[in-house]
C-alpha cells in the first residue's frame, strides 16, 4: 500500500520510526521489536538507513520484515550520502523485488569518520526525490524542519526548498522531532502560503532520560526546548524513574493537543523501546 493513499482515508495517521540492527548478530533482538511494535494501531513504520549506508542491507530486511512478515506496511530510508548513482539504482531495485513500496528520500548526514566522496551521486534530497519517482512504482516522502534545517540560512529558504521537493514528486513530508508545539503551527502555516499541501506528520520523540536529552539537543538540528519542558527537565534529572514517566507524559500531552488541532499524522520516534510506545499509545489510541 502506498503510505499517500493511507492519507487520503483517513486522519490523523500514526506511525512509528525504528532502526535497523547495526551487527547482523542483533537482528533477531530488532525483530523482536518490531514485531511488538506492530501490535498496536499503527498505519505505516518507517526504518532508518544507517550512516552512509553502513547497514543499508538491514534497513531492507527489516523493511521486508515488516511488510511481508507482519503485513505493516514500511516506508524505507535512502539516502544521498555516501551513495553513486549505481548504489541508489541498485538499492531501488532491491525494494522493489522485496515489495516495499514508500521511501523516504533524505539527502543525510555525514558518518563519523568518513573520509570518502561525501555525496558521488545526489547532493540534494530532491534529487533523490526526482529520481526514485522516475524509476517508477514507489510512493516518496520527505522531511522537513518545523524550526529550519541546520545547513539552511533561515526558514523562509528552507521553506523554498522544501517545496521543490515536493515538486520533485514527495507525496507526503514527515518532520523532525520537536517539542514546542506553536513551532510546528507557524511552519505548517508558512507551508499552506507557499502552497504546499501535501500532508505533513508530526514526528515526536518521548525524551525519557537526561542523556538522551542532552544528545537528541544537539542532534535534533537546533529544536528548541520550551521553559515548560526545561522544567520538567530540572525537577526530574536527578531522578531517573520520574524523568522517564515525565518524558513520556510530555509526549502525550503534544500528541493530544496536535491532534486537536487536526494535523494530518503522528511519527512517533520509537528508539526500538516497544514499552515506552505503549504507555504513549494506551493513552492516545482513542484519538485514532
Amino acid at each position: 500500500m502506498f503510505i499517500k493513499d493511507i492519507f487520503s482515508g483517513k486522519k490523523p495517521v500514526l506511525s512509528f520510526e525504528v532502526f535497523p540492527p547495526k551487527q547482523d548478530s542483533n537482528t533477531e533482538a530488532v525483530e523482536s521489536a518490531v514485531r511488538k511494535l506492530s501490535k498496536f494501531p499503527i498505519d505505516y513504520m518507517s526504518v532508518t538507513y544507517g550512516a552512509g549506508g553502513s547497514n543499508s542491507k538491514n534497513t531492507a530486511r527489516i523493511a521486508s520484515y515488516l511488510k511481508n512478515n507482519l503485513s505493516v506496511p514500511a516506508l524505507a530510508h535512502l539516502t544521498c550520502v555516501a551513495n553513486t548513482k549505481e548504489d541508489i539504482a541498485d538499492r531501488l531495485t532491491e525494494y522493489k523485488e522485496l515489495g516495499i513500496k514508500n521511501i523516504l528520500a533524505l539527502r543525510g548526514d555525514k558518518p563519523q569518520g568518513y573520509e570518502g566522496e561525501l555525496f558521488p551521486g545526489y547532493k540534494h534530497a530532491c534529487e533523490l526525490t526526482e529520481t526514485i519517482k522516475n524509476f517508477g512504482g514507489f510512493c516518496v516522502g520527505g522531511a522537513c524542519y518545523p524550526e529550519c534545517h541546520p545547513d539552511s540560512p533561515n526558514i523562509d529558504t528552507d521553506i523554498e526548498n522544501l517545496k521543490i521537493k515536493v515538486e520533485a514528486g514527495a507525496d507526503f513530508l514527515v518532520t523532525q522531532m520537536f517539542f514546542d508545539n506553536n513551532a510546528f503551527y507557524n511552519f505548517h502555516d508558512k507551508l499552506v502560503k507557499k502552497g504546499i499541501n501535501v500532508p505533513v506528520t508530526a514526528g515526536i520523540m518521548p525524551l525519557t532520560s537526561a542523556g538522551q536529552i542532552q544528545r537528541m539537543a544537539i542532534l535534533s538540528g537546533g529544536a528548541s526546548m520550551p521553559a515548560k519542558f526545561m522544567r520538567m527537565f530540572s525537577k526530574y534529572q536527578d531522578n531517573p524513574e520520574a524523568l522517564r514517566q515525565a518524558g513520556i507524559a510530555y509526549a502525550v500531552d503534544q500528541i493530544i493537543e496536535l491532534v486537536s488541532n487536526d494535523i494530518d499524522g503522528i511519527h512517533l520516534y520509537t528508539m526500538n523501546k516497544p514499552e515506552t510506545a505503549e504507555k504513549i499509545v494506551t493513552v492516545i489510541n482513542s484519538l485514532f
